[in-house]
Order: C-alpha cells, then structure tokens, then sequence
C-alpha cells in the first residue's frame, strides 16, 4: 500500500474526505464515483476505492473488485439515463501510460454519436495487426510468467 504522505497530497483522497469538493454520483463503504472535471464526453465521470491505492499494481483484490462492479453498475445506468450510445471504462496505471492522479481509479465514459456530446477520440488507429511472430512471443513470455505468478502478487 502506498505510504501516508502520497494520501496527504493525494486530490481523490481529499475528495473521499470531503476537503475538495466534488459532483458526487453514488457511494457505498469502500467506493465513490464522481463527476471528471474535464469531460471527454457528456457524462464522464471517475470511480475510486475510498483506500488509497495509487495504481492497478498497488490496488488489492478486495478493492479492485468493488471498484469496477461500481463501475459497471453506473455504466448501466449511463446507457439508459443520459442515452449513451455506448460506453468505455478506461483505467491509467502510471505515468507513461497516461495517469495524472496516482490514486487508482476508473473512469466511465459514455459514448456517443453525436459529436456534440462527445470530443473523445480513439488514440490509436485500429486496423494494423503487429507482426505475429512478435505477438506470439509475447503471449508465451507472458503465459510462462503467469504460471509462476498467484493473483495475490
């Protein structure tokens, strides 16, 4: 777990305890979802574990599952209430990978056709397979790797 001076600066923290404001969605004992101040889309909100956790590599099991069965909840919710056309659950683990916030949380955004209510846009284009040699090789080291690693670790 991440040590108590990364939770004294940490903004999500700061929200859970209620010292920054937030446009609160839902809450239960160990999650919270959260209006995006800076929307992609019409509707995008965060869902957070109320622990802090900074990454999907820090965050354990308990929390990681209740973080996105919150999430999923919400999404339907989503789909129906604000007529989404669709939805994506984005998830940043460090700072290459596009994390802002070193606190573990999941983003939902509603997806539309309507360009108007949404001005995300896919960051990579679709359509160009790697070489198969290489992906094969990375599904080996990877599988190999599992074999030894408990889901615990």
């Amino acid at each position: 777990m991440s040590d108590e001076a990364d939770r004294s600066d940490c903004v999500f923290c700061g929200i859970v305890t209620g010292a920054v404001p937030c446009a609160k969605v839902a809450e239960d004992a160990t999650t919270l979802a959260f209006m995006d101040i800076d929307p992609g889309a019409d509707g995008h909100l965060l869902v957070i574990p109320k622990q802090h956790s900074a990454d999907l590599i820090d965050i354990p099991a308990d929390a990681l599952a209740a973080t996105v069965l919150a999430a999923q909840r919400i999404a339907r919710v989503a789909l129906s209430e604000l007529d989404a056309d669709g939805v994506n659950l984005l998830q940043c683990s460090g700072a290459e990978a596009w994390q802002t916030v070193f606190h573990f949380h999941l983003h939902v955004i509603p997806r539309y056709r309507d360009r108007a209510k949404d001005r995300l846009e896919l960051p990579f284009e679709p359509g160009h397979p790697a070489d198969a040699a290489a992906i094969a090789e990375r599904a080996r080291v990877l599988a190999a790797a599992l074999e030894t690693t408990s889901l615990e670790a």
